[in-house]
Parts: C-alpha cells; structure tokens; sequence
C-alpha cells in the first residue's frame, strides 16, 4: 500500500469534464468515481461545489452513495477574492462546506495574470492565497494549492511566482501544484524549473501538465524525476482543447517502468477495465492505439512478429500485459482471454477457474459479442447474465413473444404537434402469456412502461427500478441510418445502479436487448428466484 509520500491525484470528473463533448451527469460522476477508486488514485477531485450546481449536488450524493475504498474526495475552487476575507467569501464557504477533507485551490502564480485578469496587485495575491489557505486549515480541511499558469509565470517573473509557492506552503498548503496550464512547456525546461522551485523553497511540489505541446505525460514524468511528489491526471487524457496528463500513461510509467509504488497492490490490473468503462461513461469510443490501455496496444499482425511471439512474446512487447489487465493479440479478436474472464466472473461472484472449458467457451461468446459491436467493459450486469447462462445458470423472469412501437404525431390545439409513441409486448410470465400496450414520450419510454405493465402484478418491485441514464453510439461499419448501433441503460433501485448494453442495427431492437437485460437483473437484485 503506497503511504502519502507519493500521490495520484486524479482530476477527470472537473478538469476531464472540460473536454468539448462531454457533458456528464451527477449519476455518471458517481460511476466514474468508483471506478477511480477500483484503480486505486490516491486523490479524486469531484468538481467545483459552489459554483456549479451539478457539483455541488455530487458532493451531497457523494457523501451518502459513494463508500471509497483507496481515494479521498477533493473540493476545487479558487482563492478568496480581492478584498473580502476568506471567511466571508461564498465560494471559499462553499469549499469548507462540500464535506470533502480536500480542497485544491486554484491561485494565480503569473504577476501578468494577477494585475490584467485578476485586476489587483501581486502583494493582494498573496494575501487572498496565504488568508484561503490558512482558513481551510483552520476548518480541518488538507489544501493543496495549483499554481495557475506557473512555468509562464516563471519564466516571466521567477521572483513572483516563488512568492506564491512561498505564501502557499508559509500558509499550511500540503502541495504547491505547478502548473502547465498552457500546455507548451517541454520536458527539459519542466525537469529544471521544478529542480529550482525545490531548492528555492523546499515545498512539497506537485505537477499538472496540460497535453497541448503532446509531452503531458513527458512533462509529469519529468517532474517526478525532479522531485515532484504529486501527479494531477486525467483518465485517457480528457481534458479541455487536446487534453491533460493521461492517468494510465503516468502511472503505468512510474509502477512498471519506474518501480515506483503508487497504486495500492492488486489495482495496477485493473488499468484496462477502468479505462474502457469510463470511456463508456462519458460516451466516447475507447482510444484503440492508447498506451498500455487500448485493444491495440499489444496486438501483432507483422508476420516477423507472430513467429518471434511464438518463441517468447516479450521479445515485440515492452511490458506483459495482463500486468495491466490487458492481452496480446494476433488480431483474431479484440478482447481480453481466459485468465481476465474468469478474474471479472470471480469480481461478479461466479467461479469459472474449475472448468477451462466452460471459461473457454465464455471467452469465445464474448469475443464473437465485441466482434458484433458490443462492450461488456462498463454493462457488468450483461456480463453477469451471460456468464450465468454459461454456467448453466441463467436468469429467466419472462420469455419475449415480441413487441412492436408506433410513433405518431398529433395535433394539439390549432397549431402545436406533439409526438407519441405506443409500444406493446407481448410476454409469458410464470406460465401465463400476458399482452400489454403503454404510451410514452419515445419508443425506448412505451417500450420500458409496457414491458413493466406487464410484469408488474407479479414482480412488483419493479415499481422500485427507475432508468437514470440511456446512451447511443453509432458504430463503425455501415453508414448512415444503416449504421449498427450501441445502447447502454443504466438502472437503480435506489441502492445502487446497474448498466447493461444491446446491440442491433435498429436503435429500437438494440434499445429492447438493453431494457430486457436491465429489468431481468434488477428483479435478480431484488431477490426474485431464477426461473
């Protein structure tokens, strides 16, 4: 277990989130938190209570649903401002508040900022970073302090931007972060400057590296090898314009390249899972040639390759890569093999170690499923049902006889149209064929009130199961409307949430896959017994 002489600090859900495209709600904030701590970072910084209202509401969540096994929680927020005490300031209340034990501040550290963005002096800097600092450690909260802009700011004012780290560690900062906030900085100049701000000061330093030159991760790299104690990262490098430091990157470096012990032990192999979910979470396809992560990373075509890979597979691959949760591939497939299925079927509570041939078989489902277009890697619950039927297991609430969805527009009023759709099921249920018909605001809402129709006189905690999040992707392959295409639902009973993924190249046959699956591993939560 690594001690608090080194931190992964992990800023996805507020720096990551600044990415264009990604929009994520409180529930996928939740999600990506827990499998932030499944990977074992030492820091997660939740968003900025306060000043966003999605924030601040994830933090109240994240006080009541999230039960953190390796991380703690950060607050982020700015210092006070010029000319109101710290005390008095919404913003920094609303830090002190969020009931995260940290709070990462952010602070001008370039004097050009202060006097033209800022509008006030360096010395009122100073004060609005010593006073914040000191009155969040007098509330019992640990601070660290990102140096906003610093290596610019640095190479502008060095004088200044010492100050700054000064009055941050004089004020009771843990780690002073210096910043790339520009992302221009390359590894050579990074590995100097905080070199420098070490011996100048002697505080604690911490880096954050932007990507916009490509050398985010080189840069954090380099800081470590200067001295730096504390990485600020993204998973898979989201981030705003190009992207931060990629968390994966970073630590696969320092864990396997370095030997540095960053990672609780057991978590280094769950670097590919995490990876993919969140990628999953924040709906945007998993980079395939990403470092140590993606499906590609140790897959071999070249024949030169395959022959040498026969004789000893370390001879074309830096790493092995099962170290990472990873597999070598000779591009047959794109999914990991026996040993990482029967690993998730044990984390799903299913044993599959006993039976090579059964593990075997359920690796081959899997792989012709992802060949297919599906994803187990962030739809646990299709996995779990899928290895259940391979165990001889499978779940079985209800049989689809089928199901058909109208949409149609209707005249309200002289002038306004609203549309409907009506879907009905038909099912057997216990022995009994069942046919119920339901209106909703779309064909996946008539679908999802029409199946839970049917059912609900026998299942009736089914009043208890509410869909919380529905995402679409439009798969590589057939253009256009012909496209095949990707659902995954995620539910909850108000205990916790579940997701599961369908297939199909009609959105509506791809969305009724996902609501089966979804409600068949509800009802199991709730402790019906398998048919």
């Amino acid at each position: 277990m690594p001690d608090d002489s080194f931190h992964v600090f992990d800023t996805t859900l507020r720096d990551g989130a600044q990415r264009e495209g990604v929009n994520l709600t409180v529930a996928d904030k939740l999600a990506i938190a827990r499998l932030l701590d499944d990977f074992g970072v030492a820091f997660i910084e939740g968003g900025w209570p306060g000043a966003n209202p999605k924030d601040t509401e994830f933090f109240q969540r994240a006080a009541a649903e999230l039960e953190l096994r390796h991380a703690q929680l950060s607050a982020f927020g700015s210092t006070r401002r010029a000319g109101v005490r710290a005390e008095d300031d919404p913003q920094v209340l609303a830090l002190r508040d969020s009931g995260a034990p940290v709070v990462t501040l952010v602070a001008k550290s370039d004097i050009r900022h202060v006097e033209r963005a800022l509008r006030t002096t360096g010395e009122e800097n100073l004060a609005m970073v010593a006073d914040t600092v000191a009155f969040l450690r007098a509330s019992g909260r640990r601070v660290f302090l990102d140096c906003e802009h610093f290596f610019d700011g640095y190479h502008h004012d060095p004088a200044y931007a010492l100050s700054v780290v000064r009055a941050a560690a004089g004020a009771g900062a843990d780690v002073v972060v210096l910043c790339d906030t520009n992302g221009g900085m390359l590894p050579a100049d990074v590995s100097r400057v905080v070199a420098e701000v070490r011996a100048a000061t002697g505080a604690r330093l911490g880096v954050h590296a932007q990507d916009d030159s490509g050398c985010a991760v080189a840069n954090t790299l380099a800081a470590v090898d200067a001295g730096a104690t504390h990485v600020q990262c993204t998973a898979n490098g989201y981030g705003e314009r190009v992207g931060n430091a990629n968390l994966f990157s970073v630590v696969g470096a320092l864990a396997i390249k370095q030997g540095r012990d960053v990672l609780p032990e057991g978590c280094l192999s769950q670097m590919t899972r995490v990876s993919q979910a969140i990628a999953e979470i924040v709906n945007i396809a998993p980079n395939t040639h990403q470092p140590y992560v993606g499906v590609s990373a140790f897959a071999h075509k070249a024949g030169l390759h395959a022959s040498a890979i026969k004789v000893d597979p370390d001879l074309y691959q830096h790493l092995d890569p099962v170290l990472v949760g990873n597999d070598m591939r000779m591009l047959v497939s794109d999914m990991a093999g026996r040993a990482s299925i029967e690993l998730k079927a044990k984390e799903l509570g299913l044993d599959l170690s006993g039976d090579r041939e059964l593990a075997g078989r359920a690796v081959e489902r899997v792989k012709s499923m992802e060949l297919a277009g599906y994803s187990f890697e962030a739809a646990d619950a299709s996995l779990e049902l899928l290895l259940r039927e391979e165990l001889g297991r499978p779940v079985r609430y209800f049989d689809t006889e089928s199901w058909r969805v109208i949409a149609e527009r209707r005249a309200v009023g002289s002038s306004a149209e609203s549309a409907v759709s009506e879907a009905t099921v038909k099912l057997h249920v216990k022995g009994e064929r069942v046919i119920a018909t339901a209106e909703g605001n779309g064909p996946v809402n008539a679908l999802d009130r029409a199946l839970r129709s049917a059912m609900e006189g026998v299942y009736t905690a089914l009043g208890g199961l509410e869909l919380t999040d529905y995402k679409v992707r439009i798969l590589e392959g057939a253009s256009g409307t012909a496209a095949v295409t990707r659902i995954l639902v995620t539910f909850s009973d108000g205990k916790g949430e579940w997701t599961t993924v369908g297939v199909g190249e009609n959105v509506i046959e791809a969305s009724w896959t996902a609501l089966e699956q979804a409600i068949t591993y509800g009802l199991l939560r709730q402790g019906y017994p398998r048919d």
